[in-house]
């Protein structure tokens, strides 16, 4: 494996949702360049069949490689359940990390949680999936979620709003009676609109319920892995990120906008 401590870590998703990882790379990684891959032309992967997720996910893959990125991070909870075995065989030279939803810290906060699971349709019927909620049935009560339709908002820019809020109300209000001790975001989409589902949670059930991701948890393991495999890069300049897109429309900058936005808001 090649030492260039300077080289990137690529991230990559079906669109805009990676960035929410990306954001915490950022913050727990400040020294690291980092190059972002958006499937946007592809999104969502959520209804798509596991073949062509997994063929966009080793293309996806093979752009930020190709690019010399050090490291790879899969930040699609879809793509990581369908292809990041493929994607850890073909690029097996470098380390790559994939996403999960915070299913174990959710079925840890109290005695017999009971805990809802917002996806992508995709991801609920991986086996990846499947075994990570049968690893805490005994302590837990999992209700998985199909939520079908948000990531398409999410990519067309509806990230706030009464549209936005009917469609999570939608999907929230068969689950949420009795009222959840948690509500984990299974796709990394949903970070960017937790706002939203915040206020449908408390509209719909009278009261806060914590909202739990798997993109701390993911920045953390790509921290250990750089640093285990002698990749973290000392600085001491502040890293850089090179935005790139499967689709034709200026959706780079829109990426760069909304990530520049929501680091200022979370500063």
């Amino acid at each position: 494996m090649a030492k260039d401590l300077s080289a990137p870590v690529g991230v990559m998703d079906s669109g805009l949702g990676g960035v929410s990882v990306l954001l915490e790379l950022v913050r727990l990684l400040p020294h690291e360049h980092f190059i972002y891959y958006g499937d946007s032309a592809y999104a969502p992967y959520g209804d798509r069949d596991p073949e062509t997720i997994k063929t966009r996910a080793l293309f996806c893959a093979k752009q930020l490689y190709d690019s010399g990125a050090k490291a790879l991070v899969v930040a699609c909870n879809t793509a990581t359940g369908v292809a990041i075995k493929d994607i850890r065989e073909t690029f097996s030279d470098i380390p790559v990390i994939g996403i999960e939803p915070a299913i174990k810290p959710a079925s840890m906060q109290t005695d017999s949680p009971r805990v809802v699971v917002m996806a992508t349709p995709v991801t609920l019927r991986q086996g990846k999936f499947q075994e990570l909620i049968g690893r805490f049935t005994d302590r837990a009560d999992i209700i998985p979620v199909p939520c079908r339709g948000l990531v398409e908002l999410i990519e067309a820019g509806i990230l706030e709003g009464p549209e936005l809020e009917k469609a999570v109300s939608d999907c929230l209000f068969p689950v949420l009676s009795p009222v959840p001790d948690s509500i984990v975001l299974g796709c990394t989409h949903y970070p960017l609109i937790k706002e939203t589902i915040g206020k449908a949670v408390f509209d719909l059930c009278g009261r806060h319920v914590p909202l739990l991701d798997g993109g701390e948890g993911t920045a953390r393991q790509t921290m250990r892995l750089l640093d285990q495999n002698g990749l973290l890069n000392p600085g001491p300049e502040e890293g850089r990120i090179l935005w790139r897109t499967s689709a034709r429309d200026g959706t780079e900058d829109r990426y760069k906008a909304f990530f520049a936005r929501r680091r200022k808001e979370t500063a």
